[in-house]
């Protein structure tokens, strides 16, 4: 078993349920509870894990594209986000402004991590619509989840961050193991 699977399958669900354990997840999110004095270096190290096991996984799967540059791109600008996001305290009372743009980029590293998913499972779908339905499938179930939580809840709530980071690393890390697959292999590589 690699790290990447690993991580995928243990490290990241576990560590993201835990981070919420405790908490009302329909009511808090993880902007706030990141900035809890006794959360505040667990929401960092959350952060490190999972922008580093995307953008790795994301570098990986990319590279292996023809004509890759924007989904390169768009996976930068996701990692980029994210960092600033976290780096970023919510803080609404002490400091609203920082709290605005703390909420500007955790959704705009999100919806960056989602349209380079589309990108991606798009242009492996073009190339091999038996093979990559599946993924197609399971992106769009996972936006249209997604879209579900944000309005039953109204808000960003822990339950859909936690359904989002967890069902985009499961799809995530099946991509990967697809696309390095030796048997598909060839495939990738000439298409």
């Amino acid at each position: 078993m690699s790290l990447l699977t690993i991580t995928a399958y243990f490290i990241i669900p576990i560590y993201t349920i835990l981070f919420a354990w405790g908490t009302d997840w329909f009511t808090l999110n993880f902007s706030v509870l990141g900035n809890l004095s006794s959360r505040k270096n667990l929401f960092l190290l959350w952060g490190i894990i999972i922008g580093t096991y995307f953008y790795y996984i994301l570098k990986r799967i990319i590279s292996g594209l023809p004509r890759n540059r924007k989904e390169t791109v768009m996976s930068i600008t996701a990692l980029l986000l994210l960092v600033l996001a976290v780096i970023t305290p919510y803080l609404p009372d002490s400091q609203p402004l920082h709290a605005v743009f703390h909420v500007i980029l955790s959704f705009l590293a999100s919806i960056s991590l989602l349209i380079c998913l589309y990108m991606i499972v798009w242009k492996l779908y073009c190339m091999n619509q038996e093979v990559y339905r599946p993924y197609w499938h399971c992106l769009l179930v996972i936006t249209v989840l997604s879209a579900f939580l944000f309005f039953l809840t109204g808000i960003v709530s822990t339950v859909l961050e936690i359904f989002f980071i967890l069902s985009c690393t499961y799809l995530l890390q099946r991509l990967y193991r697809r696309v390095q697959a030796p048997k598909n292999r060839w495939r990738y590589d000439r298409l």
